[in-house]
């Protein structure tokens, strides 16, 4: 029988905006992570959202379940995490020299980029 070792870190991005139980895929990142984890979710606060989410959304955004700020750490709740940072990546969505500039500076402070990312420490 094969052994598992659990890995230090953790990184999810956006799949568990199309998993049905959203809680006990961030119960289970939790668990098998030694150290720390990240976990992406698609901004209903974003431009991106407004292009491709809405009315159920379109292409590979079909279905996607798309998360507030503020919705997210109630995933957390009872979990042994430590604090928790929540920012924000892909404020603009063209990627072009300037929108990658902004994007140092909006991540911290404006929660409106298309992924919401909360990381933290497991303890």
């Amino acid at each position: 029988m094969p052994s598992f070792s659990r890995p230090d870190r953790v990184f999810s991005v956006a799949a568990l905006c199309f998993v049905d139980d959203e809680r006990e895929a961030v119960r289970e990142i939790v668990r098998v992570t030694r150290r720390r984890f990240a976990i992406g979710w698609l901004n209903r606060d974003s431009l991106l959202y407004r292009q491709k989410g809405v009315k159920g959304g379109i292409g590979s955004y079909r279905g996607a379940r798309w998360r507030r700020p503020e919705e997210l750490p109630g995933l957390f709740d009872g979990l042994p995490v430590g604090t928790l940072e929540l920012r924000s990546c892909v404020a603009l969505p063209k990627g072009d020299v300037w929108a990658r500039m902004m994007e140092k500076i909006l991540a911290e402070h404006w929660l409106r980029g298309s992924l919401l990312v909360v990381s933290g420490d497991r303890v």
